[in-house]
């Protein structure tokens, strides 16, 4: 039985966060960081990096540093979506937002710490097998797709378009960069660490293009069909703001077909390149199934 599923690495992920963020003096932005960072979730972008190391010949312990440093720019990014003055949510994996435990100017200042916190991470954590040029290298995709270019690019036009009719093109930038683009860097830093060969790192970013659209269509259904307690964080919010999904461009139907068109195509990438991992199938076939129920 393969022992490298979603599980198995969550353990090692949620202790080394844990391990990586003791309290330090001022207590209070230490203490509202660490409760975004360490209130669960599935953990499936940093599980991404171990893995995507692993499959391409290399230790995924090497990985470490990089899996959480991304799962801090992850959080940052979901703290700061759920301000007021952005998606003004209530609920964030099944518990109150930052800005509602803590308040605002925190939960602004523990994003921003994170995002300054968690290079440092790749820094002082990434062991020293891995080379300078491979961490510089990394570091620079790291700023590149959390940055203007990519997630936060993402972000603006999301909220710009709220309300508004807009084309496919200006969707399918939306998604890209306010979604895949997370998942694109998780199998960078992996594939990078293991030394992948280009083959490798194309088939890599290949996947990780269909699996990140793949899963903001994913989001975007299950927001309309579970329920609040379903989803741990408020359901029916991306209709109630106006915001501009793939189902309400396309219809729930055409969704549905485009899923698991592209979980098809992520798969097949997978075969093709002899990428063998049980987690990233375990993963796909998650997402059909829960939809499918």
């Amino acid at each position: 039985m393969n022992k490298y599923t979603l599980d198995f690495y969550k353990k090692i992920i949620e202790q080394k966060l844990d391990e990586f963020m003791p309290v330090q003096y001022p207590e209070k932005i230490w203490h509202s960081m660490r409760y975004s960072v360490l209130a669960g979730g599935k953990r499936l972008r940093p599980a991404m990096v171990l893995e995507s190391c692993r499959i391409c010949g290399g230790d995924f312990e090497d990985a470490i540093a990089c899996a959480c440093a991304l799962e801090m720019l992850h959080v940052q990014s979901l703290i700061h979506d759920d301000l007021p003055c952005m998606d003004n949510d209530d609920l964030r994996r099944g518990k109150p937002t930052n800005h509602k435990a803590f308040d605002e100017a925190t939960a602004v200042l523990a994003g921003d710490a994170l995002l300054f916190f968690a290079p440092e991470v790749i820094l002082k954590y990434t062991p020293s097998s891995v080379s300078a040029l491979d961490k510089i290298e990394i570091l620079s995709k790291f700023f590149d797709y959390g940055g203007a270019k990519r997630l936060i690019a993402g972000q603006i036009v999301d909220i710009d378009s709220e309300n508004k009719k807009i084309d496919e093109k200006t969707l399918d930038f939306i998604h890209k960069n306010k979604t895949s683009a997370l998942f694109e860097l998780a199998v960078f830093c992996g594939g990078k660490i293991a030394k992948a060969s280009d083959t490798q790192m194309e088939a890599l970013d290949s996947f990780a293009k269909n699996f990140g659209l793949a899963f903001q269509i994913y989001d975007d259904i299950i927001d309309i069909v579970l329920t609040t307690e379903e989803l741990g964080k408020t359901a029916g919010k991306d209709e109630k703001e106006g915001k501009q999904t793939y189902p309400n461009m396309y219809g729930l139907e055409a969704s549905y077909q485009k899923l698991f068109e592209l979980i098809k195509n992520a798969e097949e990438i997978l075969i093709k390149n002899k990428l063998e991992s049980i987690l990233f199938k375990g993963i796909l076939e998650g997402i059909k199934e829960k939809v499918k129920g």
